[in-house]
């Protein structure tokens, strides 16, 4: 090895260097380490944040599911409550206190009294509804209510159910003296006594005569349906002011007005051309709980099938009417329309069921 100053000042100059090179290691090294730190730490804040934002997603899906689910079954739930309240069975207990009494001269109708015998209570509540009154008749348009009598009872019972939004699946036919007199005297007792026909078994009249006999008018409230003359030509009809009496609707039947949501609407066509077999189909739906909007002829009379076309997107629409009509093909047609909630086109299937 060299000696002397060269060799002491290379060896000088190698040792700073040296030191130098450590101190920057040093230095490198410290600063890996710090950054090292840093960016665990910060890979397991983002580690955390990450399973903080699955573990709220999860919940937040959970949730969503879990709530899906209960709105399903409360649905489903309402549904088939829905289902049961609308059963001609269940429709029939509901009608079981309502009484239509219709006043009549000479076989011609002169007004209808519908009526609801409070079981409980005892008390009696009607709606008197003027032979004048222009409404919906089930197979025969809008006309006075009073025309529907001469079609049968049943007819005008369809009728008024239709437009009240109430069953009636009982009536009795009065003189138009007793019927002007119960009116007036704001009670029903004897009016058994006087009926001229009825469908009524002996022994249901002898029930509703001993209920009615044992009401005293101060629990009998027979109010007249609020009404608005109009004129069509030479004739003056009555316009129902159905709204009016609404507060007497809910209270008496349970009749929300202006609120449908629970009944199906219906317009039925025949597609048939076999006469009246829309009126009878426009029965057998109201006599269920549906709510038939129109009765009309449909665009041709070749229908083979009948055609139940179902606009809405409550299930089990198409499968209640069907079994209603006891016939047809159910199509889904979707519709924003909000006339009705099922189109019924009658064809010949139905006619020949009715002609049985």
């Amino acid at each position: 090895m060299p000696t002397g100053y060269r060799s002491s000042r290379r060896g000088s100059k190698s040792a700073h260097k040296s030191k130098r090179a450590m101190k920057t290691a040093k230095i490198r090294n410290g600063a890996d380490s710090v950054f090292g730190r840093t960016a665990r730490t910060v890979r397991a804040v983002l580690y955390l944040i990450a399973w903080a934002a699955v573990a709220v997603v999860g919940a937040a899906l959970v949730f969503v599911i879990i709530a899906n689910g209960v709105n399903s079954i409360a649905r489903w739930q309402a549904q088939q409550a829905a289902d049961v309240a609308a059963s001609p069975d269940v429709q029939e207990e509901k009608a079981r206190d309502n009484l239509l009494i219709i006043g009549s001269s000479e076989g011609v109708a002169q007004g209808f009294l519908a009526v609801r015998v409070e079981p409980d209570n005892e008390q009696v509540f009607g709606i008197a509804i003027p032979d004048a009154a222009f409404i919906e008749v089930p197979g025969q348009g809008f006309e006075r209510v009073g025309d529907s009598f001469a079609a049968g009872a049943d007819v005008s019972m369809a009728a008024v159910s239709n437009f009240l939004g109430v069953q009636f699946s009982q009536y009795i036919s009065v003189s138009q003296e007793v019927y002007q007199g119960a009116l007036e005297t704001q009670s029903l007792a004897g009016v058994m006594n006087a009926v001229l026909d009825t469908n009524l078994k002996e022994s249901e009249q002898t029930d509703f005569a001993e209920r009615l006999d044992a009401i005293s008018t101060s629990k009998v409230a027979l109010v007249p349906l609020p009404v608005k003359p109009i004129t069509l030509g030479a004739q003056t009809y009555f316009e129902p002011q159905r709204e009016l009496v609404a507060d007497l609707l809910q209270s008496w039947w349970g009749v929300t007005m202006g609120s449908d949501s629970d009944i199906i609407r219906v317009i039925v066509y025949n597609g048939s051309g076999e006469p009246g077999v829309a009126g009878e189909a426009a029965q057998l739906m109201i006599r269920s709980g549906y709510r038939v909007v129109d009765t009309k002829n449909a665009d041709n009379f070749d229908y083979e099938i009948t055609q139940i076309v179902v606009q809405n997107d409550i299930p089990g629409t198409g499968e209640g009417v069907l079994d209603v009509l006891g016939t047809g093909t159910i199509v889904e047609q979707r519709t924003d329309q909000q006339v009705a909630d099922v189109i019924v086109i009658l064809g010949a299937d139905f006619t020949a069921l009715t002609s049985q």
